[in-house]
Parts: structure tokens; C-alpha cells; sequence
């Protein structure tokens, strides 16, 4: 169905991104040349990826690898598999990864990647020669030292292998820094997989602390139960959280008294989706959104909080565990409603911190064990909820807005003391 011209700009992701660009940078008082600076991506790269298919034939495939920002260091981002990946999204998620790396004070900058295929019609051989042909495409821009690519939708360890192989075999050397989100055997770090959840639950534990809510009181409804949403809900539940409502793209489930996620992800196991789990009843997916309900998680996708429903929420805590779930013209409407926001850029940020902790184990030889991986992780979680937080009440901005101030000062900053190279 054909969205009308102004939903098309709403849901637009680059146009989004600009939108909180803007209103940070006016704030700030940033100037007109530094924003430019800012605002245009330093890297933009297309490439087109010839593959033999299974059967013989040949396709080719179109990627994106676009290097944001690496004013504070080498570009970080995810490569994502899927058929709709577009340029526009790839820029807007290269920005936000500067902006996140800049508000938790890691010295990476912003990059992104993506493929425009369908996984879900791949064979594991066809995605292993998509994934090292595009790596191949890729070598003079990527590395250690430059862009250091991870996991994204549709990607996983096992992709994040054949890239580390192909660039190393183009080096001549085992170079297991090159991406993060690797197997543990091939240089990962412990402590990765569940980092982007235990992240969301550590600033909804600090959120909930500033509203006096006893976590064995907080009533949590997830959307998404994936790697995000499934582990963010699994360690919420441990916190004490009463997680009362599971959403996924196949039904919803809901329990007044709290869902166990670990009995409805082994329900999902064995059945393949998480509807007509004994332990909750099934209920429409597109109203749960809409429980009453002290925290809101949407860890799914892009655009589930928009203008045509935002005035509808009875969340008094909203944490993004995905990225961009919230459009700028929902933001209006959630701030005249009070609704406590914890930013995607802030509250999903656990993966790329661990990613960072990853690059460094990989560049130091030396790995860490699960406890300090968690315990360093909390720690800067914790230091920049309170950064974004204060810089809110001080400001007298919402959070998301503080989010980006803070972000762009640093990264302004970098740039000022770096200067511009003539």
C-alpha cells in the first residue's frame, strides 16, 4: 500500500536523522560550517557483487558501506542483509552510530553497511559468496585502524567470520580486529551477544531508580523477542520486572502477572512462534503496544512509534532498544505526554560497547572474562545515562534532544582540536 507523501517523509530515515541533527546543532549554537561538516557522511561507497549462484547462473547484487564520521576514531557499524536496504538508511544509521559511540565516550566514529539481497531465499553458500566477494570490494576501506564492521539484521558471528578470513587472506595475516561480533574461538568477546539487551536493562533499572519504582513493581511490555528484545526481556525478568506483555510480527502475548521469557522462548522452540503460549493469553499484536504499563521496549524494528499512534501509549518509560523506533514526529507527541524517553543512541547502546571492548581484547591479545566484560559495561551505561540526564535538566531539553547535544559537542569538539586538513 502506497504510504501518503508526508508518512513517506515521516518514516524516511536520513530525513529523520537530519531533523534531530538540526534541532541539536541550532541548540548548541553550532556553526553553519561545522554543520555542514558534521552532517555530510566523510565516506560514501557503492558496490556491485557478481556471484555465482548454486545453480549456476550469475547475479549481482548491489552493497553500501558508508563512513559517516572518523573525526574520534574508525568508523563502527553493522553490515545488514535484507531487500530493502536502501542508501538513504544506510546514512541514517552510519549518523546514529557516530551519535552513539560519542554519547557512551568510546572513540569510535559512525558507519554502516548493507546488502540488498534476501537471505531468507540464500543458500548458506550463496550468502558465504556474497559475504566475502563484498569484503573484497571492501578492503581498502575497511580495517583495524579505519571501519571495523559487526553484525546487523540478517547477519550474524558465522558472517563476521568470512569477512575476518577474507580480509586477513588479503593481508596476509590473521587480523581478527578487523570486525567484532565474532565467534568466541575466532577473537569474539564474552559477554556479546546479550550485551544491547543487559545495556537496555541496566538504563531502565537507572530510570526506574529516578522515579522511585521499585523494579518488583514495574510492569514491562516488550515488542520484539529477538536478540535485543528476547534478552533484554530475560534479564529485565531477572532484575525483578514483571514482564507483562511479548509482542513479535506473528501475534502477542499477555499476562497481568508476568510472563516467564525463558518458558516462552522454549514454547517458541517448539512451536515456532510465541502465540498460544500456556502461560499468557494470545491478544491482538497491534494493541499491545498500547497496555498500560510502566516501560515500553520497542526492540523490533524502525517507525513503530509514529504521529498516527503515539498519542496512544501508556507507557510512563519508553527504552529503544531498537534503532530509530520513533519518528521525530511522534517525539512531539510523547514529549507533550511526558513520557520519560531513554534514546535509541543511549538505550541500545550495550552492543557497540562491548563491540569496543571486543576490538580492544582483539588488539591487546589478551581476553577478558564474562564478569569484567558486564562489570565495565554497567559502568559506562551507567556514566552516560547520567551524562544524557543531566544534560537534559540542565538544558532544559528532552532526553533524546540532550542525546544529540551531547554527541555533537563531543564530536565537535574532536574536530576543532583536529582542525581541518588543507
Amino acid at each position: 500500500m502506497q504510504l501518503p507523501r508526508a508518512l513517506e517523509r515521516e518514516f524516511n530515515p536520513w530525513l529523520a536523522a537530519e531533523a534531530r541533527f538540526n534541532e541539536a546543532a541550532t541548540l548548541l549554537g553550532l556553526d553553519e560550517g561545522l554543520q555542514k561538516v558534521l552532517k555530510s557522511p566523510a565516506m560514501e561507497m557503492t558496490v556491485h557483487i557478481p556471484v555465482q549462484m548454486d545453480d549456476g547462473r550469475l547475479e549481482v547484487f548491489t552493497g553500501y558501506r558508508v563512513q559517516h564520521s572518523l573525526a574520534r576514531g574508525p568508523a563502527k557499524g553493522g553490515i545488514r542483509f535484507a531487500p530493502d536496504v536502501t542508501l538513504d538508511e544506510v546514512r541514517a544509521l552510519s549518523s546514529w552510530m557516530t551519535w552513539k559511540c560519542a554519547v557512551v565516550n568510546i572513540p569510535f566514529g559512525g558507519g554502516k553497511g548493507g546488502v540488498i539481497c534476501d537471505p531468507a531465499i540464500l543458500s548458506q553458500s550463496e550468502l558465504e559468496r556474497i559475504t566475502r566477494r563484498y569484503t573484497a570490494e571492501l578492503i581498502d576501506v575497511i580495517g583495524p585502524e579505519r571501519d571495523v564492521p559487526a553484525p546487523d539484521m540478517n547477519t550474524n558471528d558465522q558472517t563476521m567470520a568470512w569477512i575476518m578470513d577474507t580480509y586477513s587472506m588479503h593481508k596476509r595475516t590473521t587480523v581478527t580486529a578487523v570486525v567484532t561480533g565474532k565467534p568466541l574461538n575466532l577473537g569474539g568477546s564474552r559477554g556479546r551477544v546479550e550485551a544491547t539487551g543487559r545495556g537496555c536493562m541496566i538504563v531502565t533499572l537507572q530510570a526506574l531508580r529516578k522515579f522511585h519504582i521499585e523494579p518488583s513493581q514495574a510492569k514491562v511490555v516488550v515488542q520484539g523477542f529477538g536478540n535485543v528484545g528476547g534478552k533484554a526481556a530475560r534479564l529485565m525478568h531477572k532484575a525483578g520486572m514483571k514482564i507483562i506483555a511479548v509482542i513479535e510480527f506473528d501475534g502477542a502475548v499477555y499476562n497481568a502477572n508476568g510472563i516467564d521469557p525463558d518458558a516462552l522462548e522454549k514454547h517458541r522452540r517448539e512451536t515456532g512462534s510465541i502465540t498460544h503460549f500456556p502461560g499468557a493469553e494470545s491478544i491482538d499484536k497491534n494493541e499491545a503496544m498500547f497496555l498500560p504499563c510502566d516501560v515500553l521496549v520497542p526492540a523490533a524494528k524502525e517507525n513503530v512509534i509514529d504521529s498516527r499512534n503515539a498519542h496512544k501509549l501508556q507507557a510512563r518509560i519508553i527504552c529503544e532498544g531498537a534503532n530509530g523506533p520513533t519518528t521525530a514526529e511522534a517525539d512531539k507527541i510523547l514529549n507533550e505526554k511526558g513520557i520519560f524517553v531513554i534514546p535509541d543512541i543511549l538505550a541500545n547502546a550495550g552492543g557497540v560497547t562491548v563491540s569496543y571492548f571486543e576490538w580492544v581484547q582483539d588488539r591487546q591479545g589478551y581476553f577478558w572474562n564474562e564478569q569484567l566484560v558486564n562489570g565495565r559495561l554497567e559502568e559506562i551505561m551507567v556514566n552516560s545515562f547520567k551524562d544524557v540526564v543531566d544534560y537534559a535538566e540542565r538544558h532544559s531539553v528532552h532526553n533524546r534532544t540532550a542525546a544529540y547535544m551531547l554527541a555533537l559537542d563531543r564530536v565537535a569538539f574532536a574536530i576543532k582540536l583536529r582542525g581541518i586538513y588543507a
